[in-house]
């Protein structure tokens, strides 16, 4: 079984930055693709930023060249520097992980990013 636990969110600026991390028990090398979403008030979940196996990255429009996804499977952890932060990036941050062999989703429970102008 494969538990994620997110942590690093907090309140800050308008320009300022986070650390989002996201530990996950477990085999992470078993996550063959990993992402960040977030899910604004009143608003749906929405994916932010994925990581493919080790090397392949993909980022929404509006947090391209803001945000980095990374991993380090040494330390079984996710994450995801963000940079340059507005007011609409406020939301609830999830970490998530597939195992695509095993056709199975994780999700952690959340951590809440709170960008104030």
């Amino acid at each position: 079984q494969v538990e994620l636990v997110e942590s690093g969110g907090g309140s800050v600026q308008s320009g300022g930055s986070l650390r989002l991390s996201c530990a996950v028990s477990g085999n992470m090398r078993d996550l063959s693709t990993v992402g960040w979403f977030r899910q604004a008030p009143g608003r749906e979940r929405e994916w932010v930023a994925l990581m493919v196996s080790t090397s392949i990255t993909d980022y929404q429009d509006y947090v391209r060249g803001r945000f980095t996804i990374s991993r380090d499977n040494a330390k079984n952890a996710l994450y995801l520097q963000m940079n340059n932060l507005g007011p609409e990036d406020t939301a609830v941050y999830y970490c998530k992980g597939t195992d695509d062999l095993r056709g199975r989703d994780y999700w952690g429970k959340g951590t809440l990013v709170t960008v104030s102008s």
